[in-house]
């Protein structure tokens, strides 16, 4: 099976246009002025004496996202403001890349004899995000002068690794480049690109002495313990993990290396089986921005950073194309729907880096006073570290991407989202209209013409109707020229247990709506949330919310009604209280204050 590319499906309105016109209206813009601020824009102009700015070794990244994210904008909609700004940016690159073709904004300027020296320093990296910058640009406005670049740059890195062993590591430290290599591959059909690709993934893993990982975390830190064809558990930095899995996973699937797609398989299955945040994020560790044990899953203490969980969608995606698996489309919807959508604000232009479960005010102002990490409890403009927002502009404008793959004999149907798409299967170009509010509700009608062949349409795992009916969670119909399917999932709310394992939510549930998950506010529900208690059987009423794009949910729980003291003889003596649970994408874009995923639940 292959995916149908973001390009050849439009999407018309509801949800995830709401969310598309954000950025391409306020984010696309805002993440710009903040990279002008900080001199991520002008240090490509390489004047460091004029502009008094050194750049991070990872500036180049930040800017290479944000330009592919304009890509994709400008290929649904032209706007020659933001093309003619992109292209300002990829004249600096094409006039300052070194006549090797080597380019990188910090090492070309402050440290040119230690290129490709220091294992940790995203050489590679940078390269790997300029390359699909220039993939996404060149196919969006026909535009080479960045392809050409990349192109230069990469036949400089395959002769210096591969035939001249010339590095003083031999596989990158943060991976990233080897999905790149496979989409520079999948336009130029050059097969260095393959072959360097190859040579990455081969090479993980058999050079300790070399590829150092971090001092304080080991060769598991960037996945380099041992050869990826051995490796079946996640370890190590998250986004990292899921970026090189994602590279192993196009590799096998073009190459048809059953052995790196076995691996994949186990490493999926590792990550949602045991390492998983209900919220789809992944990474439960600060130090190291890691995959902690099994079941390590903190809420106060995740991490689950916005990248990572973008990370682990771009993963599923290749993943789904090996075969129809409903949970590769359901990871991809619970990502999606509440780890990335937490990371932009409600007002488009602020963001969170991680994404916790709980936040206590109280203990996050002991943490910041003793000088240790805590999460935010707002969204900042920009970080030091700004990997997350120029993710977010090129990923939410191509949810698309995820909604459909073809097979020889029949189109899938992964995600639901009002949209016209024309589809290549079976050597015919199949329309397909999408009419729906999802998730607002779980109404779905299709209507597809011009195919004669099978259509098969995913039924949530979250959904309750259609129960035995299904092959590998897909409804299967037999499609002759044109059709129309009515479908409805019925998003009722749910409240859902963790394995006891978790030691983190024994006891406490989680209140999901659809693909959607909950959270209590202290700006809704007072302080103490941890204290709030639900009913196993309550009844909750949906109250629409133009804020949230999705409806409120209100309930009756209730709290403890003890005596007085630090400590108390115990009465079990309770009090009903209103409550109110919001969009857990949502929280933290009103005043400050507590906010909690699983509570305590009574019988």
């Amino acid at each position: 099976m292959k995916n149908v590319p973001f390009s050849d499906v439009r999407v018309t309105g509801g949800f995830w246009k709401n969310k598309q016109d954000l950025v391409r209206e306020v984010t696309i813009r805002a993440v710009y002025d903040r990279f002008k601020e900080t001199g991520r824009i002008d240090a490509f102009r390489f004047d460091p004496e004029g502009t008094g700015i050194q750049p991070h070794v990872f500036w180049d990244s930040d800017v290479a996202k944000w330009i592919e994210s304009v890509a994709y904008l400008i290929a649904e909609k032209p706007d020659p403001a933001l093309e003619a700004m992109a292209d300002e940016i990829i004249g600096e690159i094409a006039a300052h890349q070194a006549e090797d073709g080597y380019f990188n904004l910090y090492f070309q300027q402050f440290a040119p004899d230690k290129r490709f020296t220091e294992h940790g320093k995203h050489e590679l990296y940078c390269l790997g995000h300029l390359i699909e910058a220039a993939v996404a640009y060149y196919e969006a406005t026909g535009k080479d002068a960045l392809l050409t670049c990349v192109k230069k740059y990469a036949d400089f890195v395959y002769d210096l690794f591969v035939v001249r062993d010339g590095a003083a590591f031999v596989t990158p430290g943060h991976e990233e480049i080897e999905l790149a290599l496979m989409a520079l591959y999948r336009v130029t059909h050059d097969p260095k690109h393959l072959d360097l690709c190859r040579f990455f993934l081969d090479e993980r893993g058999k050079h300790p002495e070399r590829d150092l990982g971090a001092p304080r975390l080991g060769l598991k830190y960037a996945q380099g313990h041992k050869p990826v064809r051995e490796q079946r558990t996640a370890v190590g930095h998250a986004v990292r993990a899921c970026y090189l899995y994602s590279g192993m996973a196009d590799f096998a699937k073009e190459t048809g290396d059953k052995e790196m797609e076995d691996a994949c398989r186990a490493l999926f299955d590792d990550i949602v089986n045991t390492k998983l945040y209900i919220t789809g994020g992944i990474g439960a560790c600060h130090f190291g921005e890691r995959f902690g044990a099994a079941y390590y899953l903190p809420n106060d203490a995740a991490y689950a950073e916005t990248c990572a969980g973008i990370s682990l969608a771009m993963f599923a995606s290749r993943m789904q194309q090996f075969s129809a698996d409903v949970r590769y489309a359901d990871v991809i919807e619970r990502v999606y729907y509440n780890n990335v959508l937490s990371g932009l604000s409600l007002s488009g232009d602020e963001f969170f880096y991680v994404n916790p479960l709980e936040l206590d005010p109280a203990a996050l102002t002991v943490l910041r006073e003793n000088g240790e990490k805590a999460p935010l409890s707002h969204r900042p403009r920009i970080f030091s570290c700004s990997c997350c927002p120029p993710n977010i502009t090129r990923m939410i404008p191509t949810f698309q991407r995820y909604a459909y793959t073809v097979s020889e004999d029949t189109l899938y149907v992964h995600q639901f989202l009002a949209s016209d798409a024309k589809i290549s299967v079976a050597g015919q170009t199949a329309s397909v209209r999408q009419e729906t509010d999802y998730p607002v509700s779980g109404k779905v009608k299709l209507t597809v013409k011009n195919y004669t062949g099978r259509l098969a349409v995913r039924v949530p795992s979250w959904s309750s109707e259609y129960a035995g009916e299904k092959k590998d969670g897909y409804l299967f119909f037999d499609v002759k020229g044109e059709t129309e399917i009515s479908l409805d999932f019925c998003p009722a709310v749910e409240l859902i247990a963790a394995d006891p394992r978790v030691s983190a939510d024994c006891g406490r549930v989680a209140v999901c709506r659809g693909p959607v998950v909950y959270c209590l506010e202290e700006a809704d529900n007072g302080p103490m949330l941890r204290d709030v208690r639900l009913s196993a059987d309550g009844i909750f009423t949906e109250a629409p919310s133009a804020a949230y794009g999705l409806p409120v949910l209100e309930t009756e729980g209730w709290r403890s009604e003890e005596g007085e003291g630090l400590y108390r003889p115990y009465t079990g003596s309770l009090k009903k209280v209103p409550l109110r649970f919001i969009p857990y994408y949502a929280f933290a874009n009103r005043e400050e204050g507590g906010m909690l995923v699983w509570v305590l639940v009574k019988d």
